[in-house]
């Protein structure tokens, strides 16, 4: 009998794991698809989004193409780029449909009710980029030393730095809301962040190196210093969330 039973249980979680496998390759097919679409969408308009891009570039500075290649590879990259960003509401959707079944009634609430500022807080990021770190780290980089050289760029290299840049600051701009929903369903706690506080000190300009491929020490502080301070907030809105917290509503 405990074998029928154990065997029963067996063929359970198989069953489960297999629904999980045959539910994920659901969204990620229609993950795929949608993915195309925005490819094609971002095809058609790419010509405004170079014109856009490269409108932040110095005008002093020529820019150039190397290789009979590179014009159509950068090209491809962008409508890439802009197809990811475009998909992203229904990439976060799809991953909402696959979570939601492993969550209470109350945590998809608070789930449902992210969602908005997952797009905020990535535009946020990418309007910090846009406005206050590439106008830096452009103009530094393209007149660094320019009395004795004369700068020239790639298009394929202007281009891909600053989508690049735009993209990962729109990422790591999320992490507040991360950790509230984290926070929400108990698997963050606040106080446990608030004592990471000089390890997230190290890792804010560990990444603001990552992020900024330049090497002065102010274009890394421009992103390394909103990182950290994102990480504070993050504490804040953790304890905002902590569970058992009244609400005033």
């Amino acid at each position: 009998m405990v074998a029928v039973t154990k065997k029963k249980q067996e063929k359970e979680k198989q069953l489960t794991l297999l629904g999980h496998l045959q539910e994920i390759r659901r969204r990620l097919f229609y993950s795929v698809i949608a993915l195309i679409i925005t490819i094609a969408i971002s095809f058609y308009f790419s010509r405004d989004i170079f014109d856009f891009l490269v409108s932040r570039s110095p005008p002093e500075v020529p820019i150039i193409v190397i290789t009979p290649t590179e014009m159509i590879g950068i090209w491809f990259n962008v409508c890439l780029y802009g197809a990811l960003v475009l998909a992203m509401p229904f990439f976060i959707f799809q991953l909402v449909l696959f979570i939601r079944p492993a969550l209470t009634r109350k945590e998809r609430v608070y789930l449902y009710a992210l969602i908005p500022a997952v797009f905020l807080f990535f535009l946020g990021g990418a309007a910090f980029a846009w406005f206050v770190f590439l106008p830096n780290a452009l103009d530094f980089l393209l007149h660094f030393m320019d009395d004795m050289v004369t700068y020239q760029i790639k298009i394929g290299s202007l281009i891909m730095f600053e989508v690049q840049i735009i993209f990962w600051m729109g990422v790591v701009f999320e992490l507040p809301v991360v950790t509230f929903f984290l926070a929400k369903i108990g698997i963050l706690n606040y106080r446990w962040l608030a004592k990471q506080w000089k390890w997230a000190f190290i890792a804010s300009f560990i990444i603001g190196a990552v992020i900024t491929p330049t090497p002065d020490p102010i274009n890394c502080t421009i992103v390394s210093v909103p990182i950290y301070l994102l990480y504070l907030l993050s504490i804040l809105t953790a304890w905002i969330a902590r569970p058992g917290r009244k609400s005033t509503a």
